[in-house]
Parts: C-alpha cells; sequence; structure tokens
C-alpha cells in the first residue's frame, strides 16, 4: 500500500478488485469493479439523459455506447466492450477502455487501519471497511449492469459509491446525507477544515502550526464520513435495491400510505435484520 495511493500492475489485480485510475492530472479518479477476462463494471453519467451536475468522478467511455443492443463498434479488445442497459448509467468496457490514455492502474484499499487511512491525504484511494468476498462482489456488479444503480449525483451516488457498494453491500440510510465517495468528502472536507481553523489564528503565530491543524482538522473529517466508522450505513442486498431506493424516494416526498414495514432479505455476511421501509 503506497502513501498516497496504492499504484499496481495489470498482472496483480484480481477478480472483485476495487480499482481506478486518475483523469485531468490526477484531479479526480474513475472507479470501477474488475469482473476478470480484462472486463470492468464501472458507473457513468447517463449519456442518454441531460444533467447539470459537474463532471467530476464519473469519466465518459472511449467505446461505449449507451444502448443494450448496440456495443461498440471501435473498440476490438472484448465483443462486449461497451455494454450499457438503456437509460443506464452502468458499463461493461475493457480494462484498456476503462484506464483510457493515461492507462495508470490503482487498487483501492479495504480493512485500513485508522492510522493508515488518515495518512492518505487524497480521498477515495482506501476504507477502513471490510470487503466482501469477491464472487459477492462481482455478483452485485454484474446484477447491476443488468439492472441499474439509480441516478447518478456527484456527491452522493457517483463511480465510487456503486464501487464502494460492490465491495461491502453498504447503503446511506439518509437520504440527505453525503454518500460514501472518499472523494466527494475531501471535495466538502477540505473548505470546512479551512473554516473550522480560522479561529486558531488568534492563538498561533507559526503558519506551520496552522497549516497542521488545517490538515489534521481535514483528515478527521474524512475519517468521520468514511463508511467503515458511519453509523447511518446499512447493509442492503443487491436484489432489493431498487425497493430500497424506491422507499427512500417516498420517505422524502411523505407518501405514507404505499409503504410498509418488511424485513429486508440480508446475505450471509450481514448480522441481525435491519427493518427499513420498503415499497410496493
Amino acid at each position: 500500500m503506497g502513501l498516497l495511493t496504492h499504484k499496481v500492475e495489470r498482472s496483480e489485480i484480481a477478480s472483485g478488485d476495487h480499482i481506478y485510475t486518475w483523469r485531468t492530472v490526477f484531479a479526480y479518479s474513475h472507479h470501477g469493479i474488475y469482473v476478470g477476462g480484462s472486463k470492468v463494471v464501472h458507473f457513468t453519467r447517463d449519456q442518454n439523459v441531460v444533467s447539470g451536475d459537474p463532471i467530476l468522478f464519473s469519466a465518459p467511455l472511449n467505446c461505449s455506447s449507451a444502448s443494450s443492443t448496440n456495443v461498440s463498434s471501435t473498440c476490438t479488445n472484448i465483443p462486449d466492450c461497451g455494454f450499457q442497459q438503456k437509460e443506464s448509467g452502468v458499463v461493461l468496457s475493457c480494462l484498456d477502455c476503462f484506464l483510457g490514455e493515461e492507462g495508470l492502474l490503482y487498487r483501492f484499499d479495504y480493512g485500513a487501519s485508522p492510522s493508515v487511512f488518515l495518512t492518505k491525504l487524497r480521498g477515495g484511494t482506501c476504507t477502513t471497511a471490510q470487503s466482501d468476498p469477491p464472487e459477492a462482489v462481482i455478483h452485485r456488479a454484474m446484477y447491476l449492469l443488468q439492472n441499474g444503480f439509480g441516478s447518478y449525483d456527484v456527491f452522493k451516488n457517483n463511480c465510487e459509491d456503486f464501487a464502494l457498494y460492490c465491495k461491502t453491500g453498504l447503503l446511506v440510510l439518509d437520504q440527505g446525507a453525503l454518500g460514501r465517495s472518499g472523494q466527494a468528502a475531501s471535495v466538502i472536507g477540505a473548505p470546512l477544515a479551512a473554516i473550522a481553523s480560522s479561529p486558531l489564528k488568534l492563538f498561533m503565530t507559526s503558519p506551520a502550526g496552522l497549516i497542521i491543524a488545517t490538515a489534521g482538522m481535514y483528515c478527521l473529517t474524512r475519517y468521520a464520513t468514511d463508511i467503515g466508522v458511519r453509523t447511518d450505513v446499512t447493509k442492503v442486498q443487491v436484489e432489493e435495491l431498487t425497493s430500497f431506493h424506491n422507499c427512500k424516494s417516498s420517505k422524502k416526498r411523505k407518501n405514507e400510505n404505499h409503504c410498509d414495514t418488511r424485513e429486508v432479505t440480508l446475505n450471509q455476511t450481514d448480522t441481525p435484520a435491519k427493518k427499513l421501509r420498503r415499497c410496493d
């Protein structure tokens, strides 16, 4: 594991790994799940839907087409490169197209200790949460390739959120809360840390001390939003994902007449069943 990131060679990755690559001179990274056979399943902005969100934390494919019946006609690495269901942002692409022109490959680390997590200055490189077995990870990724992962949201539901869910099965319960993405937490955490540390100027005469204090607040903010330590996440089986999202939307609309309380099926890696609101 590197100090800032974990760069790997292609021969080092295995099926079920959460991988990513940096875009635009390390401005942001794009994440996906390696499913074997030089194939990656990842979440991008839906090409059939116009949105005003800034284009961050996702990247257009070099060879994809937004249709389940019209796959890539330019990439010859694998026959199904660019497979994508209509109006879905989940795409299957070859590893070359996923990495793009820069071609640098990194592996996202799971089960990081708090001390290691806090040394990572860039968000979106590791988590303290534990990964599920590779077969469970691949099952989630392939299921979402066929059924979608909801609407893309730069702060609540981006490519890193997709990969984190595939690896852990964890979702944020609060509709209005920040998603699981470490990149999103970094974008929000940096200015918050600067604001929070501003009063310290009255007590610190050394610029170096203020910088260290700001960096410490930034790292603590990132740690507090990590899915491995958050208390507002729960494990949801991938087959229940649509019902889970639909119910959260209906809660937001306060439409209680169409919801009833049922026990959501959890997979074998979960502990006691939690009751969620589920909509028919």
